[in-house]
């Protein structure tokens, strides 16, 4: 018998390994900025088919990353040199771990030797993202390099969705390894097993409900449940209240459908909320905004990740194969003769109807000064079925009140942490998520201006982005807090730049609106485009309502 010949491997640099291991589980773009640690990695970049988006500072590169993967449902990446590159993605990395937005964060970092020595930008990376990452993972070596990005992955595909972070020393990338490349992962699996009793006893408490809420969180997105969820609420006639990232799981205009629970939620939604005797809480964490529309009840709440788990039961586990499981069952649930449920339909109709959501409020259509919650129902008439994003300040709140959301990830916002400077470069993730859809980012002028430098990248890249600046000429909801707190304003007046020929300067059209009828036409045109637009709206300071 022939023995077959000893072959020697071949070898390739460890940065060229990651990239193909990113090839192979299907990332196709990363948004990031590049710098000396990080060469090696995009050298590798630069000879594979993932597209990189150089965003104009790195906290846009996270926001973008972010937005993408709202958008898309799918994994953002966002990559930075060590240092200043990687700390300026804190604040993007924070705010997508407050809201469980899976995104894997690759960082360049200073030769292993210099570690720990406080050479020129050493600094303690993974201690730093630990605190707004699910984990942060340190090479030692460029096995355990190419071992702790398939664990990333693998931790974001299978487990709990949140930002994950590879902190990757500059020698590493550049050491030798030997092919095929290592592939296995640490399947880890966060998941307990189907709890039958636990199961049947969610079973019973539906059953004999006579005012049942389901209360849907992001986590249905993330878990790929839409159809499922769906499903669930047709069949079993059970009122759906959302929480903010969540909204369009099942559209707005669905008699199904309450809206949104909780802080700045639809009066009927907040109604059930605190008349139902049982909520079946999926894919949510129950944060203080949602929990504010809630009464005393009995809650059943279903997440993968135990530790936002508040129930009265707890059930950890994917939401979607819990409403497979609730699915088996339906026939014992639902039956056109309950009257408890009729009546509860009853009853949330009526209030429905006596207190209606403010989706449909109407303006005078020519008045001057333009108000602020005039200009957000204009941009909203006019941008019919595009994507919405979200910055925040003042606007939020009238954009929260007026947009009837009708698909899911259609209104982008940063509810847990609410950064400043988000909507532009996370318009910019949604924009390559949604090729050649419209995307329309409502910003306040403070909020603009943390971020203006990404017009660039959407110019570059020619994104039929279109940019409503909101220009009251301040910082209005800090305005309005020092007003009612402190009885005088401090340190909130902007003397703003002329926006119109800032975005000229960047190469994008842009135009200013100063009244309900051009702010319309404003939007209409830049849709049409399809191109990038940017509209500057002068406003009259007004304060928001309170919750």
């Amino acid at each position: 018998m022939k023995t077959q010949p000893n072959i020697e491997q071949k070898k390739i640099k460890c940065a060229l390994a990651l990239v193909n291991v990113l090839e192979k589980e299907g990332v196709k773009l990363v948004f990031g900025h590049p710098g000396e640690q990080i060469l090696s990695f995009y050298d590798a970049l630069r000879l594979s088919n993932i597209k990189h988006i150089l965003t104009r500072h790195e906290q846009s590169a996270a926001h973008a990353a972010d937005g993408y993967a709202r958008a898309s449902g799918k994994l953002g990446v966002c990559v930075a040199t060590a240092g200043p590159g990687a700390l300026n993605l804190i604040m993007g990395i924070a705010t997508a771990y407050k809201d469980s937005v899976p995104i894997l964060v690759i960082t360049g970092d200073v030769p292993t030797s210099q570690r720990g020595t406080g050479t020129f930008q050493d600094i303690d990376l993974c201690s730093v993202f630990n605190a707004v990452t699910l984990k942060s993972f340190y090479c030692h070596d460029a096995t355990e390099a190419i071992e702790n990005i398939t664990n990333a992955i693998e931790i974001l595909k299978k487990g709990i969705t949140g930002p994950v972070h590879v902190n990757l020393p500059k020698n590493i990338l550049e050491d030798m390894v030997k092919l095929p490349l290592l592939s296995n992962s640490s399947k880890n699996n966060y998941l307990n097993k189907i709890d039958v009793l636990k199961i049947n006893k969610v079973l019973k408490l539906i059953n004999s409900a006579k005012k049942p809420l389901i209360v849907a969180g992001a986590g249905l997105i993330w878990g790929g449940a839409l159809k499922e969820i769906n499903e669930l609420v047709e069949t079993l006639q059970i009122p759906l209240s959302t929480t903010y990232p969540s909204r369009g799981v099942i559209p707005e205009n669905n008699q199904l459908c309450l809206g949104l629970i909780g802080n700045r939620g639809t009066p009927v939604s907040n109604y059930a909320g605190k008349n139902c005797d049982l909520i079946i809480g999926l894919g949510c964490r129950f944060s203080e905004r949602t929990l504010s529309g809630i009464g005393k009840t009995k809650i059943i709440h279903v997440n993968i990740d135990p530790g936002t788990l508040k129930g009265d039961i707890n059930i950890q586990m994917d939401v979607k194969e819990f409403l497979n499981e609730i699915l088996k069952f339906k026939e014992l649930i639902y039956s056109e003769d309950d009257q408890y449920m009729q009546s509860w339909w009853l009853e949330l109709n009526k209030y429905r109807e006596k207190h209606p959501a403010p989706y449909d409020v109407k303006f005078n259509y020519f008045e001057r000064p333009l108000m602020p919650q005039q200009a957000i129902k204009e941009i909203l008439d006019a941008s019919s079925d595009s994507i919405i994003v979200n910055d925040a300040g003042t606007h939020t709140t009238w954009v929260t009140l007026y947009k009837k959301v009708l698909r899911p990830s259609s209104l982008l916002f940063s509810g847990g942490f609410g950064p400043m400077g988000y909507g532009l470069p996370a318009a910019i993730g949604a924009s390559f998520a949604n090729p050649g859809e419209s995307i329309l980012v409502i910003v306040g002028d403070g909020g603009f201006q943390m971020t203006l430098q990404e017009l660039a990248t959407i110019h570059q890249n020619k994104l039929p982005i279109v940019i409503c600046v909101i220009n009251n000429h301040s910082l209005g909801i800090i305005r309005q807090w020092q007003e009612v707190y402190y009885g005088k304003t401090y340190e909130v007046e902007l003397e703003n730049p002329d926006f119109v020929k800032l975005g000229q300067s960047y190469g994008i059209d842009s135009t200013r609106c100063d009244s309900p009828d051009s702010v319309f036409n404003a939007v209409e045109k830049g849709i049409k485009l399809k191109k990038p637009f940017l509209i500057d709206i002068l406003v009259q300071k007004e304060n928001i309502p309170l919750p």
